[in-house]
């Protein structure tokens, strides 16, 4: 096997050590345990996110005897190598793991051991090991990768990997059959190399790979050679039996097509996903799903499932393929639920069969039957899953099974897990302890919020709001510029997977279904809408134009109709119920001068909404209202004439409008966006869940304004 060490050689994997980088870390072996492995998180086609484990051991001094001993630091549990820091890492002593050999009990006490992971934890402030720690702990190799390469699955996988890995590897890289992770798979590794001394890693059949060097630097380098070597091997087979995946059985949709069809269906399928719990969507036209979908393998391969343990944890055990053509008319809502229904039926039909016959007297409960990956042959794939990263990474996941499948079919045969196997790893015990652990659910996990005018203001401190209590949400704003900097703001904040931005004038039905769709192809639907969008005039009734009065009414009544028309038609689609909350005002309610156009439009608002309340309270869609009163701080509202307007109305100066607004209310208070972002959350948050057609005043205290 060639040594590859310059990083151009290099075609299928990405070289990215940076000698000056390295030099700096010299003499610290943790460090350069982390640097590697971040090196190699960041590379997909090396593993994927969360996948693999990364080790380095090291002498480190006893705090109780103050001598020089060896640790074994590596990848705690639940962590990503790609992201991985010192505090994402767990510490233990190498002797103690290594004589918990004396204590095994064989491999029908496998779980017992992990426990005793914790009798040999070096470093208390450290993560949880992982189950992988024996792995690492019984090869004596300083550093050590366990990643997920496709390329090295795609062997691994394949009907004769072990014959194909003697072949392609001339002896250097070990086979060891599947086994699920554990104790005696870390024994099962050091035989391995006990039989086959000078190897350079070990494959794991239908798993992933093992290689290791002295050194950081010989480690990465280990690693990249022979997953290129992998993919290399993949490369030069492709074509020779045939077709990749049998040919092509049908052309995809045009892009623009394929946009259209998945914002349209996707609603949906959220539905239908969503039958327990609310479930967020990730949608890719990605080259290497289309050229799956459309093949004339898929209706064999598909119902096969995933290999890799880490896959299926991901994406269940098979995903749904729909019977529909890349052209279907999906203009009739009612038939084509009618239509979808029987195949998600079979599907959690299979799904219960399948936990049913291979349980365990102590497997936790059937978890959610329905599917995580959707396939839609022309279109693309969907996935479906309790957040966007979630939903996000098990269609990565998912490409990932892809490329295996393929490498796996153009050298041999691909091969999936027997289905108890398979469900041994989805249910096992373990896994479901470390589900158990991770945090509860936010109060709005699962749900997708709209607000209009969201850039900035009211409507951005509702959308932080939400997103702080685990919605997604569709940031939207008239102001390109605006709207880029609040996008930045929440990426900054919140991470990626947290939003989507759309150009949205209300008073445009266009770009109001543009940005609908947007909500579908970033997250499977909607949930909140919150018509927060306005602006304000403040004239005397001879001053007010005809001008005046049309743009009031058209942006916050007759685009508040339209989005509510429009997010109506979603909402329905999805057959889950939702949120519409209308941020109206107090001048809804309370006469004040210099006001007519703008306070009409408000009472105008405010009576559409109980007129929608009264209308979709059958399909559970709430209908409610926030009436703030003076919110100054951030607001577009007060641009322009309407706080010099204001000002005059009373007599006062602009500058005294804050004091003067909180003084006439009954708490002497100033309005903050925060306190119109918590009444929203407040009727969305799940305690008024049975509540619609109701005014929720944020004024401080306005007499004039109470609802009577």
């Amino acid at each position: 096997m060639s040594e590859l060490v310059d990083k151009t050689s290099y075609k299928h994997v990405s070289y990215l050590w940076d000698p000056a980088k390295a030099a700096a870390l010299e003499g610290d072996e943790v460090g350069l345990l982390i640097y590697r492995s971040n090196l190699l998180g960041a590379d997909l086609r090396l593993t994927n996110y969360g996948g693999g484990n990364t080790s380095c051991k090291a002498f480190a001094k006893d705090p109780l005897t103050g001598v020089e001993t060896e640790i074994m630091w590596i990848k705690g549990s639940g962590g990503d190598i790609g992201t991985l820091t010192k505090s994402g890492l767990a510490a233990l002593y190498v002797d103690r793991l290594r004589s918990l050999e004396k204590v095994y009990r064989g491999i029908e006490h496998e779980d017992e051991m992990v426990e005793l992971f914790n009798h040999c934890i070096y470093d208390l402030a450290s993560k949880a090991p992982s189950i992988d720690t024996p792995l690492h702990g019984f090869l004596p190799f300083k550093h050590i990768d366990h990643l997920h390469p496709d390329a090295a699955i795609a062997i691994a996988a394949a009907k004769d990997g072990k014959r194909l890995t003697q072949e392609i590897f001339n002896g250097e890289i070990g086979w060891v059959e599947w086994q699920r992770p554990g104790f005696d798979l870390g024994l099962k590794l050091r035989q391995c190399l006990e039989e086959n001394p000078g190897i350079k890693g070990i494959m794991l059949g239908s798993h992933g790979l093992f290689t290791w060097g002295d050194t950081a630097y010989e480690s990465y380098l280990n690693t990249l050679n022979i997953i290129e070597r992998s993919a290399e091997y993949l490369e030069q087979n492709y074509g020779k039996k045939g077709p990749i995946f049998g040919g092509q059985r049908i052309q995809s949709a045009a892009e623009a097509d394929r946009k259209k069809q998945a914002a349209a269906i996707a609603p949906i399928l959220r539905g239908f996903t969503s039958s327990e719990k609310h479930m967020v969507g990730h949608y890719t036209d990605d080259a290497r799903v289309l050229e799956f979908i459309n093949s004339n393998d898929l209706d064999r391969l598909a119902p096969l499932g995933t290999s890799c343990p880490d896959h299926f944890l991901r994406t269940k055990i098979s995903p749904l393929v729909l019977d529909l053509q890349p052209d279907e008319d999906l203009s009739d809502v009612k038939a084509l639920k009618e239509r979808l229904a029987p195949a998600f039926e079979a599907y959690r039909a299979m799904y219960t069969n399948y936990y049913e016959t291979c349980k365990h007297p102590n497997s936790p409960a059937i978890r959610d039957a329905n599917p995580v990956i959707i396939l839609y042959p022309g279109i693309g794939l969907f996935s479906f899953s309790k957040d966007k990263q979630t939903a996000r990474v098990a269609a990565e996941f998912y490409i990932n099974a892809i490329n295996v499948m393929k490498g796996a079919e153009a050298i041999s045969e691909y091969t999936s897990l027997p289905r108890q196997e398979a469900f041994d790893i989805e249910y096992w015990l373990l896994e479901e302890a470390k589900l158990q652990r991770m945090p509860k659910p936010k109060a709005l996990s699962g749900k997708i919020a709209l607000i209009t005018g969201s850039a900035g203001g009211i409507g951005k401190a509702i959308a932080k709001k939400l997103v702080q209590e685990g919605a997604v949400v569709v940031l939207n704003d008239m102001n390109a510029e605006r709207l880029e900097g609040a996008g930045e703001e929440f990426k900054k904040s919140f991470g990626k997977d947290a939003y989507a931005t759309a150009l949205l004038d209300v008073t445009n039905q266009e770009q109001i279904e543009a940005a609908l769709d947007v909500a579908a192809l970033a997250f499977g639907g909607v949930d909140i809408v919150v018509n927060n969008a306005g602006l304000s005039i403040s004239k005397s009734i001879e001053d007010h134009t005809q001008k005046d009065w049309d743009l009031l009414y058209d942006v916050l009544v007759k685009g508040q109709f339209l989005v509510t028309q429009a997010a109506v038609k979603v909402l329905k689609k999805q057959a889950i119920g939702g949120d519409i909350i209308n941020i109206v005002s107090k001048n809804a309610l309370v006469s004040g001068p210099n006001n007519a156009g703008y306070g009409s439009a408000k009472a105008a608002q405010l009576h559409l909404s109980r007129l929608n309340a009264a209308e979709l309270g059958a399909d559970k869609i709430r209908v409610n209202v926030v009436n703030p009163d003076a919110v100054i701080s951030d607001s577009n509202i007060w641009a322009g004439g309407w706080a010099e307007g204001r000002a005059k109305a009373y007599g006062i100066t602009v500058a005294e409008l804050p004091a003067y607004y909180a003084k006439r209310t009954l708490l002497n208070e100033i309005i903050l966006p925060d306190d119109i972002a918590n009444a929203c959350f407040a009727f969305t948050g799940g305690l008024l869940n049975k509540s619609t057609g109701n005014v929720l005043n944020v004024d401080g205290g306005v007499a004039m304004a109470f609802v009577r």
